[in-house]
């Protein structure tokens, strides 16, 4: 059964769908008002988008951005609360944080991030994992996961030694410590730093280059490179796993609340492990 493209997106809430040239999609996470953050449907959304970019035979290439100052702040306070306080919510959101990176290396199709704002939590994974990255000068990124009190699961395992190498990736992920767009694009962590104003031409720019390309050639490379985090894929499942036991424990709860009430968290130390 042919599937007509504006019934084929219609149904999402979170995620915002337009066509800025032939044959190429853009997806904007659209929620400004909470900075694009991602509550329970926000993040299902962007973990299986991917399966009916994929499907899709009216588009050849992906941009993925945000609305408004943000390109999606993480996922909310409510939702971290429930993954800490349900085991159901805890399970279901490991399951969505698997799928959410391996349907992005999965998708035939390239993906073009144009991170024009804060990029947290699932809204890096898919910043970092787009096939081609380009950030806007003014924006920062920083992968805070030990701030909350949680191991760096989510992407960072899989692709950040790979991207900037194993001593810059132990450096900002152990101390959440921010990268200027200017030195993520330095050190390799993101494909291309560009002035803000240019940031949304140039994403564009490069998807005209490969949607005027040979799709199956583009495609296959893809894939092809993509064995590289295919085979570290246990690494990042470890990553994950680790990542939502450590909801459990009393060190998530304190990072939440730190941030809640915006201040330095206040870890226990002396842990026997």
């Amino acid at each position: 059964m042919t599937v007509n493209n504006q019934d084929r997106y219609s149904g999402y809430q979170r995620l915002a769908f337009d066509y800025p040239a032939p044959r190429i999609l853009r997806i904007t996470f659209n929620r400004p008002e909470r900075y694009n953050a991602l509550d329970a449907i926000g993040h299902k959304e962007i973990t299986y988008v991917w399966r009916e970019v994929d499907d899709d035979p009216d588009i050849d290439v992906v941009i993925l951005t945000g609305a408004g100052k943000a390109f999606s702040a993480g996922g909310d306070f409510d939702m971290i609360e429930e993954i800490i306080n349900d085991f159901d919510t805890r399970a279901k959101t490991w399951k969505e944080a698997r799928d959410l990176v391996y349907n992005i290396i999965n998708c035939g199709k390239p993906i073009i991030s144009a991170i024009n704002g804060p990029a947290v939590g699932a809204g890096l994974v898919a910043g970092i994992l787009a096939d081609i990255s380009i950030v806007a000068k003014s924006v920062n990124l920083t992968d805070g996961h030990t701030r909350l009190g949680v191991a760096a699961g989510d992407h960072a395992a899989i692709i950040w030694p790979l991207l900037c190498g194993m001593a810059k990736a132990k450096y900002y992920l152990l101390t959440c410590e921010a990268l200027s767009g200017e030195e993520a694009e330095r050190i390799g962590l993101v494909s291309l730093c560009v002035d803000d104003d240019e940031l949304q031409n140039k994403a564009l720019e490069v998807a005209e280059k490969l949607a005027a390309g040979a799709p199956t050639a583009i495609r296959w490379t893809k894939y092809s490179l993509n064995n590289w985090l295919r085979m570290a894929g246990p690494t990042f499942d470890t990553s994950t796993a680790l990542e939502m036991l450590g909801f459990t424990g009393p060190e998530a709860a304190e990072g939440v609340r730190s941030l809640v009430e915006k201040r330095d968290p206040q870890f226990v130390k002396g842990s026997p492990i």
